[in-house]
């Protein structure tokens, strides 16, 4: 059997039990990260990024079905991630706030190091 030497720095673990997400924040973080971890619902966002569109244009891009894209953005809008707006008959999505964009610019920085 294994023994482990290790030395405990209660002060350093004080400071990160004080500090550190938990709870409902933590919750919500997880969930937010679970729907973006799909990669169409990122090509969508992706798109959507340089500008707002309407479904028929996304399905037309992602070469997917009107039903298949319009499902993805209705996940992405139950969690806040596009916001609609309506012209006419026709409904435009867009990112819902500028957060979006930082969380995917930081994202593809990372793994474009």
């Amino acid at each position: 059997m294994a023994v482990h030497s290790c030395t405990m720095h209660p002060e350093v673990v004080d400071e990160v039990a004080k500090r550190m997400v938990r709870g409902e924040t933590l919750t919500k973080m997880s969930a937010f990260l679970k729907v973006v971890a799909d990669p169409t619902r990122l090509s969508i966002v992706s798109a959507l990024l340089i500008r707002e569109m309407c479904v028929c244009d996304l399905a037309k891009l992602l070469g997917m079905e009107h039903s298949a894209v319009s499902h993805q953005l209705a996940v992405l809008r139950k969690s806040d991630i596009v916001k609609v707006r309506q012209d006419g008959k026709v409904k435009y999505y867009s990112l819902s706030d500028e957060h979006i964009n930082t969380v995917f610019s930081v994202t593809f920085m990372h793994v474009n190091e």
